[in-house]
């Protein structure tokens, strides 16, 4: 029986080191390269020279063109689905300059390798990272390296279970972004954000989160204000705007609503909104990246 149970012990101590590998392998991709170029595809080559046993996930290559904020909300909307230890590359703005070095960011348990151009502190949102390292590898690659090569290079380094020490020299904080951030008036009765992100439904995503909103409102009533329109409340879900049992949920199909998504977002929508038929938020309604949106409490 001793030696029975001291196999079972090694087996299952086996089997976690084989899940911890397998986490500690898996590799995320955003971009802004969309899928017409070669550029997504050259980058999974690269990744799987460097490390042949890499797993890895797109999450989106059609972030607009060095969109950063669009950037860190479909990482925060997406990153916390994948296995502690995932690492994530961004390839948005990525290029290295005087004002935006290479960084990772380990937070929540994940690594997050991009530039400092604001994207890491808008998708920690003020909590303070376990880790963040300039990048110092630079010097280390071949003299045509691109800053993409650096971040392969770094990104299989850490899915290999490789120490943020050795590449990267460690910092205390990240490029803070003055431009789209969520202000609360003076007096408390005004959240005031800006529309991030058209999803595919047309669909107009906030940075105001539901945290901001539960700490401000303090259980006030509030309306929310967007261009010449108003929503006076924020549904549980979508199909929680069909209130009467007198008409069928085909009855309400167009009509504006609020809700907060499953990535915690203020998000204004059109019930059942197909921007190529009936229409969206962004099109009906008129609302674009950056626009104001705002919560007033009475």
């Amino acid at each position: 029986m001793h030696f029975s149970n001291l196999r079972k012990n090694k087996f299952r101590i086996l089997q976690n080191a084989i899940v911890i590998n397998n986490f500690m392998s898996i590799i995320t991709l955003t971009t802004d390269y969309g899928l017409k170029d070669h550029f997504v595809g050259s980058l999974k080559g690269k990744i799987l020279s460097e490390y042949s046993d890499a797993s890895i996930v797109d999450i989106s290559h059609d972030i607009d063109p060095f969109n950063t904020a669009q950037a860190s909300y479909i990482i925060s909307a997406s990153y916390n689905s994948f296995p502690k230890g995932t690492v994530h590359i961004i390839g948005v703005d990525l290029e290295i300059n005087k004002e935006n070095k290479h960084v990772v960011m380990q937070w929540n348990d994940h690594f997050f390798i991009a530039a400092d151009n604001g994207i890491l502190s808008m998708l920690s949102q003020k909590i303070i990272p376990q880790k963040i390292v300039t990048i110092t590898i630079h010097d280390r690659l071949h003299n045509e390296a691109t800053d993409l090569d650096v971040f392969v290079k770094v990104a299989c380094h850490l899915a290999k279970g490789g120490a943020l020490s050795v590449i990267g020299k460690e910092i205390e904080s990240l490029k803070q972004v003055t431009d789209l951030q969520v202000v609360l008036a003076e007096d408390g009765t005004q959240l005031k954000g800006n529309v991030i992100y058209i999803d595919h439904f047309g669909n107009a995503v906030t940075n105001i989160s539901k945290k901001q909103f539960l700490e401000c409102a303090k259980g006030r009533p509030y309306e929310i204000a967007f261009k010449t329109q108003t929503i006076k409340n924020i549904l549980p879900y979508y199909s929680a705007i069909a209130i009467s049992d007198k008409y069928p949920v085909k009855y309400y199909e167009g009509e504006k609503l609020a809700i907060f998504n499953e990535a915690g977002f203020l998000e204004i929508a059109i019930f059942r909104s197909n921007p190529l038929t009936v229409g969206s938020a962004s099109t009906l309604l008129g609302l674009n990246y950056r626009d104001v949106v705002s919560i007033k409490f009475v």
